[in-house]
C-alpha cells in the first residue's frame, strides 16, 4: 500500500519511499526534561506512535527514536534552585514522562537517546563544522555561519532578509550575523564538558543532528515534531546537515499541530497548561489518546469540557460493543483469533496523510455493523468473528487499549444458569447471578 504524508520541506503530500527496503526510520524530537509534560507535549508521541503502528501493520520494520534533551539552561537553573545535580532533575522528569506515554499506550522506542550520552560525538561534529568553515569560535563560544549554506529558511519558508530586519541584535554580539546560532556555549554555571574551545555545553540545534547521525548513520526517512519546532530548531538542523553531510537529514519532515486550550494555544508561558499526568488520571489514557486522534494531526486539537466529554462517550461506545462482541463469540463457542480481518477503507484513510479522523469514521461504521449483527437471531458466528478481528486490528493500530473479559467454564456455567432462571422468570435468583456476571465484566 502506498503511504503518503505531508512533507513540510516540499510543502506537499509526498509518497513514503523508504531508504532501506522494508524498513522505516523515524526520529521525533522529544522533551527537554525540566518539568512535567503538559497535554500539548503528548500530541507528538501519540501521532508518531500511531504512524509507527500503521507502518508496522503494513509489514515495515520501524526504527522509531525519540530523544531526551537532558542538558539545557532551564535544567541547570532548576538544579541550582533545588541545590541538586542536573541528573537528579532529568532522571525525575524522564521517569515521569515515560509513565505518561506508557499510560497513553505509546510503544517503547527503538532508542531513547539522552544528549549527555553523545557528548564526544557532538564535540567532534562541531569541530568538523569549524574546520570546514561552516562554524567559528569567539571567546569560547561556537556559532554556525548561516552564510556557509544556500537556501536557509526553505523548511519554514522564511527569508534571510526578513529575519535580519526582525532580529534583535545586542551591541556587543559576538556573532558575525544576527542569524548565526550557537553550537557550543561557554558556561561557568552548571554541568559542563571539556572541548577544543574550553569548558561549556552544546547548543540545542546540534544535538538532534548528532544523535540521528550516530544512531542511523546518516539520512532518515521521517523527521517528526510539533509545528513550533519548524523554526528555528528544525531549520537549523537542516542547515548543519547541509554543511556537514550535504543532505537535509530526512526525506520527509512531518509536523503536527498544537493542542489548544479552548481557542488559545496551550503553553507554559501563557500559564494555561494542564499537566498530562493530571488529565490522564482524570479521564484515562485511552480517552486522551482518542481526543488527540479525533482530529487530523496537522489541524489544532481543542481541549475543552465538550471535546473530552465527546471522546469519553465515544470510548464508552467502543468499549461496550467490543466487549459484547467478545463475550457473545465466547459464549457461543466461537473463536477470537481466527476471524478474517477486513479493514481496507480504514487503512486507506491512514495511508492518505495519516487521516485518523477518517479512520475513526471507519471504526465507528464497523461498530455499527457489529451492533446490528449482535441483535440478529440466529447469530452469524463467522461474521461476528470477522468483525471482532477487524475491530481488534483497528484498535491496535490506533493504540487504543480496550480490554474484554475472558469467558471461562465457570463464567459460562453462571451465564447459562442465569439465562435459565431468567427464562423461568425467577428474577430474584437470576439477579444474584447477574451481579456476579457484572463483576466479571460480562454485562
Amino acid at each position: 500500500m502506498e503511504v503518503k504524508l505531508f512533507n513540510s520541506l516540499s510543502n506537499q503530500v509526498d509518497t513514503l519511499t523508504p531508504i532501506k527496503k522494508d524498513e522505516v526510520s523515524i526520529y521525533c524530537c522529544g522533551p527537554t526534561v525540566y518539568g512535567d509534560a503538559h497535554i500539548g507535549n503528548i500530541r507528538p508521541p501519540v501521532v508518531f506512535d500511531t504512524l509507527r503502528r500503521f507502518l508496522e501493520y503494513l509489514g515495515y520494520n520501524v526504527k522509531s527514536v525519540s530523544n531526551f534533551t537532558d542538558v539545557d539552561d532551564k535544567i541547570i537553573n532548576k538544579a541550582v534552585q533545588e541545590g541538586v545535580s542536573e541528573n537528579v532533575i532529568t532522571d525525575r522528569y524522564i521517569k515521569a514522562y515515560k509513565e505518561v506515554i506508557s499510560a497513553l499506550n505509546v510503544k517503547p522506542h527503538y532508542q531513547n537517546p539522552r544528549v549527555t550520552e553523545y557528548m564526544d560525538d557532538i564535540i567532534a561534529y562541531i569541530d568538523d563544522l569549524v574546520k570546514s568553515g561552516a562554524a567559528y569560535e569567539v571567546d569560547g563560544d561556537v556559532f554556525f555561519r548561516i552564510s556557509a549554506i544556500k537556501d536557509y529558511g526553505e523548511l519554514s519558508n522564511v527569508k534571510k532578509e526578513d529575519l535580519v530586519v526582525g532580529a534583535r541584535i545586542d551591541e556587543n554580539s559576538k556573532k558575525e550575523s544576527p542569524l548565526d546560532f550557537a553550537l557550543w556555549k561557554k558556561t561557568d554555571v552548571g554541568i559542563q564538558w571539556d572541548s577544543p574551545w574550553g569548558k561549556g555545553r552544546p547548543g540545542w540545534h546540534t544535538e538532534c543532528c548528532v544523535m540521528i547521525n550516530s544512531i542511523f548513520g546518516g539520512r532518515i526517512d521521517i523527521h517528526g515534531g510539533g509545528f513550533d519546532l519548524k523554526f528555528p530548531h528544525h531549520e537549523n538542523e537542516i542547515a548543519q546537515a547541509k554543511a556537514h553531510d550535504h543532505n537535509k537529514i530526512a526525506n520527509l519532515w512531518v509536523h503536527n499541530g498544537f493542542v489548544n486550550f479552548g481557542n488559545e494555544k496551550m503553553s507554559k508561558s501563557l500559564g494555561n497548561v494542564i499537566l498530562a499526568k493530571d488529565a490522564i488520571a482524570k479521564f484515562g489514557g485511552n480517552a486522551m489518546r482518542l481526543l488527540i486522534l479525533s482530529t487530523h494531526y496537522r489541524a489544532p486539537v481543542s481541549f475543552t469540557d465538550e471535546t473530552i466529554a465527546s471522546a469519553t462517550n465515544e470510548l464508552n461506545r467502543i468499549q461496550t460493543t467490543f466487549k459484547q462482541l467478545a463475550v457473545k463469540i465466547q459464549l457461543n463457542k466461537g473463536s477470537l483469533t481466527s476471524g478474517e480481518v477486513s479493514i481496507e477503507p480504514f487503512l486507506a484513510a491512514l495511508a492518505d496523510d495519516l487521516n485518523t479522523s477518517n479512520a475513526l469514521a471507519e471504526l465507528y461504521a464497523k461498530l455499527k455493523e457489529a451492533n446490528q449483527e449482535l441483535r440478529k437471531n440466529p447469530l452469524d458466528m463467522k461474521k461476528l468473528e470477522s468483525l471482532f478481528a477487524s475491530l481488534k486490528a483497528m484498535l491496535n493500530i490506533l493504540g487504543l487499549d480496550i480490554k474484554y473479559p475472558v469467558v471461562d467454564e465457570n463464567i459460562e456455567k453462571i451465564y447459562n444458569e442465569y439465562m435459565r432462571l431468567k427464562a423461568e422468570k425467577k428474577f430474584e435468583e437470576s439477579d444474584v447471578l447477574r451481579s456476579k456476571l457484572i463483576e466479571a465484566g460480562i454485562f
